[in-house]
């Protein structure tokens, strides 16, 4: 891992009904899906897919098959005439392995 602390690669879980749907439909039994469960979380800018995976393997205590980011651009914003930017951020979905336990982002804290 680079010089980043565990805590600080994972800042958030992204809770949105994209995310509730990707981590509830790929949880169940039946599902003839190759990949386990899909987490969705708010990340450090600077963290890289490999110190996502350790985050998320040493904190959850799971096993990760794959790792997928995506960069946001903070949105403009006015008020009246005064522009400013919201923070630009980092999306990381994270696929677990088939047959791991189902994670509840409450159970680590």
């Amino acid at each position: 891992m680079s010089k980043i602390n565990v805590w600080d690669v994972l800042k958030s879980p992204v809770i949105t009904e994209k995310s509730v749907i990707l981590k509830e439909d790929s949880s169940e039994e039946g599902g003839n899906r190759k990949a386990g469960q899909v987490l969705t979380f708010k990340v450090n800018t600077k963290a890289t897919k490999i110190d996502i995976k350790g985050a998320v393997e040493e904190i959850f205590n799971v096993k990760v098959a794959a790792v997928r980011t995506m960069h946001f651009d903070g949105k403009l914003k006015r008020r009246g005439r005064i522009e400013g930017r919201r923070p630009s951020w980092k999306k990381a979905y994270v696929t677990l392995r088939k047959g791991e336990p189902m994670v509840d982002y409450a159970e680590a804290i």
